[in-house]
């Protein structure tokens, strides 16, 4: 079997079952046989008598099911951006949260919760709008910061994401200091804990997520000649600099979508373009659908642990992205250092 086809197969494969056990686990165990007799009931095939089969039924289609999506396409979306971040950058440290993404949108989002919005008029979207809304702000200000007349230089890029965010983080402190009683909802957001339940969520990040993945999905081949410098990519007939910028505002914005209807959840863009180029090479071709497909899977595994490992009570995923995600990071910065000197 060709190695391509036989890396996507394992990985979709590894994904169908951490969807599984993610559904299947949780307060009320669910066994996957049932599950699959309850998804095959849903679509109209007799499948016999299901023990507990309402009971089971609602936690999986009301609960669980547009939990597990959502989670798995946050994850997708992480991955696919932490890859293509790292070779617009050329930078192995690049991830989603490097140009402040991820700051701008949780300062929307506990600008949003600071506030006593009329929830009968706005209602559940009031967060996540807000969190997008602050993501776009900070891409078009870190936009602006870096540009050098029509040229968008990848240092002044950084220099203005850390800028941009070190300034939302600042003001993230501020409000949560104000924030009073909310104080708890705006951390548990900043942690990775903001993930919406039911299936309006699920449905208002897909269009936005689906345009975001088909850009980064084909974007391979221009991340692989960018890989050899702006003059080559010129000599090959690809405009750098606009290559750049439509990757980077797709990659911002499908990162920000994540970000506004599950919460800060960091390291995700990190470790698994890192650990998928150890295991099938640098070929973006097949690095960025690879790491879109081990995010979803990285993501619903941390949130199947978030879940059980102090059972009832359910940490935020965040909390776990980044007790593996810091190390991880400490690691990809050393071996780094050692292959310049």
């Amino acid at each position: 079997m060709n190695l391509t086809i036989r890396s996507y197969l394992v990985n979709v494969l590894l994904l169908i079952a951490a969807l599984l056990l993610s559904v299947a686990v949780g307060s009320v165990f669910i066994p996957p046989g049932t599950f699959a007799r309850i998804l095959l009931s849903s679509m109209r095939l007799s499948v016999g008598t299901i023990d507990q089969a309402e009971t089971f039924t609602a936690i999986i289609f009301r609960i669980r099911l547009p939990h597990t999506i959502l989670i798995m396409l946050a994850g997708a979306s992480l991955g696919a951006s932490g890859a293509v971040y790292q070779g617009v950058f050329r930078n192995p440290l690049a991830d989603p949260y490097l140009i402040g993404v991820a700051s701008g949108a949780g300062l929307g989002a506990v600008l949003a919760m600071s506030v006593d919005w009329p929830q009968e008029l706005l209602g559940l979207y009031t967060v996540p709008a807000a969190a997008y809304l602050g993501a776009l702000v900070t891409i078009l200000l870190v936009y602006q910061l870096a540009r050098v007349g029509k040229t968008l230089p990848t240092t002044s890029m950084i220099l203005a994401g850390v800028a941009i965010s070190s300034f939302a983080s600042s003001l993230m402190s501020f409000l949560l200091l104000r924030s009073g009683e909310r104080v708890h909802q705006a951390l548990s957001w900043i942690m990775g804990g903001g993930v919406l339940a039911g299936w309006p969520p699920v449905l208002a990040v897909i269009p936005y997520m689906a345009v975001g993945f088909v850009v980064l999905v084909l974007s391979g081949h221009v991340l692989n000649v960018l890989q050899f410098g702006e003059e080559q990519a010129q000599q090959l007939g690809i405009n750098s600099e606009r290559a750049k910028l439509i990757l980077i505002l797709a990659a911002s914005l499908t990162t920000a979508a994540a970000v506004a209807f599950s919460g800060l959840i960091g390291f995700v863009g990190l470790i698994v373009p890192h650990i998928y180029r150890l295991f099938y090479g640098s070929d973006y071709r097949r690095l960025v659908p690879l790491s879109l497909l081990g995010g979803g899977t990285a993501l619903l595994l941390a949130d199947l642990l978030a879940r059980v490992v102090l059972a009832p009570q359910v940490l935020p995923v965040g909390i776990v992205t980044a007790l593996a995600g810091a190390p991880f990071f400490l690691w990809v910065l050393r071996r780094s250092r050692n292959e310049t000197t």
